[in-house]
């Protein structure tokens, strides 16, 4: 098939997300598909070519590993010669228009929050992944949490917060800690902190206005980290995280050896079946497809936290859905064409 692998963007996912194209351009080719890793904000402004032998185009390794930084946005929207408003680069929209499919490797609020996705609908060009609502609905962690928080899956306390720099002093005062602090709508835990006093609470806030001060305060639960893929309507074995140092943030995530990660996570059956089943209780809730990955702590109960869900986990060399799906025998090609696979059906439906 002549395969679109959509990438990149203007997220402050940006760097993973070109990591996860990489990845997944290099497989399509493996299996024989005519793949074309494409950054979704630059598109074609540096190819000189016909746009439909972009297909063929040389790909490049030089994003395979994730920077250890986010990216400075303010710099990506410097740098492209095609000053547009548009987040879809020169000639993006016109090669997914002849592509079989479009992979969406893309992560973050530029891809995995459902505008693309419905911009894809209303333009006929099937993708990968959940569809437009369920990936919106996933993407923000207050709105995920009030659906699911009568469903009988545990989930910490939590409010959002909407606030400005004068505001900080008072709501930190206002906070019980420890908790955790996150943006409303971002993921590869940009912007998390773990807050255990009045000051890292202070900090945490501060940086979150960064984010814009929209903020999800979270009741902190002590535990370990482990999390579970759904492939098509399935949980695959779980995978636990170990970060060598600090919790699961993003230089843990992505750098090689930042975190121990064991798959099959070792928890006894009963644990696992819990776990299992309160991420398939999350995906359905949503209306997701395809393939998602949900975030858990265990406490030492057996009792599953739920924290959050993505539409597009990571598919770099770190990430944990290939680790999952190696566990039950799905190498990573396979998994890439098995995503492919499962998208047409559920864009056909």
């Amino acid at each position: 098939m002549k395969i679109v692998v959509l990438a990149g963007g203007l997220s402050p996912e940006r760097n993973v997300s070109l990591s996860s194209g990489t990845m997944i351009a290099h497989a399509l080719r493996g299996l024989g598909h005519q793949a074309a890793l494409v950054d979704m904000y630059f598109g074609l402004e540096a190819y000189t070519g016909p746009v439909a032998d972009y297909f063929d185009a040389p790909l490049t390794d030089q994003w395979k590993q994730v920077d250890p930084k986010a990216p400075d946005l303010a710099e990506i929207r410097a740098a492209r010669k095609w000053q547009s408003p548009s987040q879809f680069g020169q000639g993006v929209l016109e090669l997914c228009q002849m592509a079989d499919i479009v992979f969406l490797a893309l992560h973050g609020t530029c891809g995995e929050d459902g505008r693309v996705q419905a911009a894809f609908d209303l333009m006929g060009i099937p993708y990968t992944g959940a569809g437009y609502l369920g990936s919106g609905l996933a993407m923000d962690k207050d709105l995920t949490k009030r659906l699911i928080a009568h469903l009988g899956v545990h989930t910490p306390q939590w409010q959002r917060v909407s606030y400005t720099e004068q505001e900080v002093e008072d709501l930190a005062a206002a906070t019980q800690v420890p908790c955790v602090v996150k943006p409303v709508a971002s993921g590869s835990s940009i912007g998390v902190s773990i807050a255990h006093t009045r000051q890292e609470l202070h900090g945490a806030l501060m940086e979150g206005l960064r984010f814009g001060g929209q903020c999800v305060l979270e009741q902190y639960v002590a535990g370990r980290e482990i999390q579970v893929a759904i492939l098509a309507g399935q949980a695959l074995p779980s995978i636990e995280i170990i970060p060598k140092e600090g919790f699961y943030d993003y230089e843990n995530k992505y750098q090689p050896g930042a975190a121990e990660e064991v798959c099959p996570a070792p928890i006894p059956p009963a644990w696992e079946q819990r776990v299992g089943q309160a991420a398939l209780t999350v995906y359905h809730a949503l209306g997701l497809s395809v393939y998602s990955r949900a975030d858990f702590i265990v406490d030492q109960e057996g009792t599953p936290w739920f924290l959050e869900i993505n539409t597009l986990p990571g598919m770099t060399p770190t990430s944990l859905v290939p680790q999952e799906a190696a566990a039950v025998g799905i190498d990573y090609a396979s998994l890439c064409q098995r995503i492919i696979e499962e998208s047409l059906r559920a864009r056909k439906g």
